[in-house]
């Protein structure tokens, strides 16, 4: 199985894409990276792969910390400024220069966090259902966050969420040891707006219709990176280079499935 050993634990990956590394024919386009959200792995993506995102183009997914076939690491603190730079020193091992990434909730967050500390091995960058502040949630998400704890690990086991853990993870009783560090980082407030209206890579926001983050943090994150701040003209001259997508009838629990996210996608990315 590929591992690649980064930053003292073995992450899991996976190629996929016609234009995997090690398979015929040549593409010109950056490799895509595509980190999942919490209690998912790289299978998450399923979907999207099949749905053609990976035509043409050498598609990686991670498996991040605790997720998945990568193992956990004991004493480690889950954050997302530490899984960026897990994925930043994955890219660097694989010999990749740039990258594009797409990121969905807390791989979002992710990916945020390798192009704010690794800015020059992004290429594009694809964020999913991702607010820049905790409070962009919506106040009942944010008060899910706070109750949840480690002992919700039993009641959990009736997810397809442990399902999924349960058939990957190298060590499956390790459950409620994934629980308790996600809750914890979950519980954490952080604001990184000036951070994501420094980025100078282009950036497209996506997110549903009925996502959990409220509608005008969703405008906000926009013009953090310049849109929605003038109108472009009739050529559109003043057309900022980053976008904003927002899915119809989805949510931010089925947002992954929508079959309009790969063609949203795949138009900014091209």
């Amino acid at each position: 199985m590929p591992y690649a050993d980064v930053n003292g634990m073995s992450l899991y990956f996976e190629e996929h894409g016609s234009a995997a590394a090690g398979t015929p024919g040549t593409t010109t386009e950056p490799p895509l990276l595509l980190l999942h959200g919490g209690f998912g792995s790289g299978e998450s993506f399923a979907p999207l792969i099949a749905g053609g995102l990976g035509e043409g183009r050498r598609v990686i997914t991670v498996d991040l910390q605790g997720h998945g076939r990568t193992p956990d690491v004991a004493g480690r603190p889950m954050t997302m400024e530490a899984m960026g730079d897990d994925v930043a020193a994955l890219i660097k091992h694989l010999g990749i220069e740039k990258a594009d990434l797409l990121g969905y909730s807390l791989g979002a967050g992710t990916a945020a966090r390798v192009a704010v500390q690794h800015e020059e091995l992004v290429n594009r960058l694809v964020l999913v259902s991702m607010p820049a502040r905790r409070d962009g949630w919506f106040p009942d998400v944010t008060a899910q966050m706070d109750q949840m704890s480690e002992s919700a690990a039993e009641f959990l086991k009736d997810s397809p969420m442990y399902a999924l853990y349960e058939r990957l993870a190298p060590r499956p009783e390790d459950w409620p040891v994934l629980v308790g560090k996600v809750a914890a980082m979950n519980r954490q407030d952080y604001d990184w707006t000036d951070e994501i209206a420094a980025l100078s890579v282009p950036v497209l926001l996506v997110f549903a219709d009925a996502d959990g983050i409220r509608p005008a943090h969703m405008a906000e994150m926009f013009a953090l990176l310049g849109g929605g701040l003038k109108d472009p003209g009739w050529d559109g001259g003043g057309r900022p280079a980053s976008r904003l997508g927002v899915i119809p009838g989805a949510s931010h629990y089925d947002l992954m499935f929508s079959p309009l996210l790969a063609p949203t996608v795949r138009s900014f990315l091209q």
